[in-house]
């Protein structure tokens, strides 16, 4: 991934962040007992399809939002303006949420404990690693429209 000098500096897809730990948790689980939430495969299928389905639409609404005011989209890239309308009125990191709720949805799912208890450390890596270094990038880029921003909307929900 080609990072712009004009950019949040972020060098690793976040999405594979979440995709990588999802897989290794799952993949954890076939050698590990502990295989199961306990619960009945119905509910799990339910339940992961709700929390995919959710987290799917904020990530496709915050997406979609960026590409009609015309910003990017991967943190790589360089931001042209601060969305606070759509999703962004509510959390100013719905992707990530988004992505967040997906890997919750397919650890579900799957019947993965394993994998939906490496979340939080996901989640922690996501705040430490991109965002932490996203809002600094958007801090310097556009000061106190920012800082305001900040102020006013959660990080997540």
């Amino acid at each position: 991934m080609a990072v712009e000098p004009d950019s949040a500096g972020v060098r690793f897809p976040p999405p594979f962040v979440y995709l990588g730990a999802l897989l290794l948790g799952l993949a954890v689980e076939r050698f590990v007992t502990l295989r199961s939430f306990g619960i009945d495969w119905r509910l799990l299928a339910a339940t992961g399809a709700l929390l995919f389905a959710a987290g799917a639409a904020i990530m496709l609404a915050a997406a979609g939002l960026f590409r009609r005011l015309g910003t990017n989209v991967p943190p790589s890239q360089p931001t042209t303006l601060i969305a606070t309308t759509g999703p962004f009125r509510w959390t100013r990191n719905p992707m990530y949420l988004g992505m967040a709720l997906v890997y919750a949805g397919l650890a579900i799912g799957f019947d993965g404990p394993i994998a939906f208890a490496l979340l939080p450390l996901v989640l922690i890596a996501i705040q430490t690693q991109l965002i932490a270094r996203e809002e600094r990038y958007l801090e310097a880029k556009f000061g106190d429209d920012y800082r305001r921003y900040k102020a006013e909307v959660r990080r997540w929900l």
